[in-house]
């Protein structure tokens, strides 16, 4: 397909795909005769669109005359500002023809969305504590449209299409392959997605460009049932690998675990840490055999071959509020090993201030009956020592 660029206005309805949108936020002009800045940034945008596929624009200007009734608009600008892909503030601020009072508000509430570009003339007064706002979380900052219009285009890429209720998911969710991974789950089941609002990120990276935990309120047609299901949020974040450290017994519950205990914000225990398997996830690490192996090393200091790793297979952790699956490994260690592990029960493992783990070590009867570990740990260590060798 060639390039493409379709301009929105104000209360008109979006076309029913596209690859990329951005939506331009600042202020308008309230009376003839004061010129907008939009058709310049559309003319920028244009230029500079060259992927083959279809860059939406929304302007919330009027397609003739000048906008008096701003808050007719309000939801259709709500909604291009959820849909958007990135949001490209400019702010030429004149305090008596364009005061820019709303875009104050428009710009403290996506400031921190990941999706911001923030650009205003050197002449424009009073934006020094957006311009503050905008440096203190990674967002683009110029005082030309022009660039603006670039660093839009350059978060974008080449974009992604999207279509019906998929053009609520702005790209850099819909990139993750958490994401995908839930969304190519409910398209197998026969599930249509028919709208979403992106409710929260939590992103990471030199300039917290990389979302690694999403939340989502979806409306998803549930194709088994004929219904559309309204009112569930989607949480979720990068797959883990975990692995099972055991030494064998002729009696499963007698059975010696490793567990790694680590204060976790999240925690409700009597001690207000986890007790788990060792394991984790990574933005850089693809593969689940080699990520739990690392994850191994760092959380009690055991370094293992990659023939030790014995693959049990890969669930969901919980089905009813993240998307997220673990990735589960067993390997059997030797008595040595296991003498090593608990010879640095006392010695701290990790990565520093950010993860702080300390080896436990307990029969898998302690674990049930002591209430060692929540109820996925459990059935993980369950399905793993069930499906052991012998067994």
């Amino acid at each position: 397909m060639a390039s493409e660029v379709v301009v929105v206005h104000a209360n008109e309805t979006p076309p029913p795909w596209w690859d990329a949108a951005v939506f331009l936020a600042g202020p308008l002009p309230r009376a003839a005769g004061v010129a907008s800045w939009n058709p310049e940034a559309v003319a920028h945008l244009r230029e500079r669109w060259r992927h083959d596929g279809r860059l939406v624009v929304f302007t919330p200007e009027l397609r003739e005359g000048v906008l008096a009734d701003y808050t007719g608009q309000i939801e259709w600008e709500h909604r291009g500002l959820h849909d958007a892909d990135v949001i490209l503030f400019w702010v030429p601020r004149d305090l008596e023809t364009m005061p820019a009072f709303t875009t104050n508000i428009e710009f403290g509430t996506w400031y921190d969305s990941g999706k911001a570009v923030f650009g205003a003339p050197e002449s424009a007064p009073k934006n020094e504590y957006l311009r503050h706002l905008a440096e203190s979380r990674g967002v683009p900052v110029t005082d030309r449209l022009d660039e603006a219009a670039g660093a839009a285009l350059a978060m974008i890429g080449a974009g992604s299409r999207r279509e019906g209720g998929e053009r609520s998911v702005p790209l850099p969710v819909w990139r993750t392959d958490s994401f995908q991974s839930w969304y190519g789950a409910q398209r197998a089941a026969g599930n249509v997605l028919e709208g979403a609002r992106l409710e929260w990120t939590f992103r990471v990276g030199e300039h917290r460009e990389a979302v690694m935990y999403w939340a989502a309120h979806v409306q998803v047609r549930v194709a088994a049932e004929d219904r559309v299901k309204t009112n569930e949020v989607v949480i979720s974040r990068p797959d883990t690998a975990q692995v099972l450290l055991y030494s064998p017994a002729p009696d499963p519950d007698d059975a010696v675990v490793v567990l790694v205990r680590e204060f976790r914000s999240p925690a409700s225990t009597p001690d207000g840490f986890v007790h788990e398997l060792p394991g984790g996830s990574s933005r850089e690490e693809a593969d689940p055999a080699v990520q739990a192996l690392e994850e191994v090393h760092e959380e009690t200091g055991l370094a293992l071959g990659a023939d030790r790793l014995r693959p049990i297979g890969s669930r969901q952790v919980a089905a009813t509020m993240s998307g997220h699956r673990a990735h589960l490994f067993a390997a059997e260690i030797t008595a040595d090993e296991l003498a090593w592990l608990r010879d640095h029960r006392d010695a701290p493992h990790g990565a520093g201030d950010s993860e702080r783990t300390w080896i436990e070590i307990a029969t898998w009867r302690e674990i049930r009956e002591g209430g060692l570990a929540d109820w996925s740990t459990l059935g993980m260590i369950a399905q793993a020592l069930g499906s052991a060798p012998g067994r």
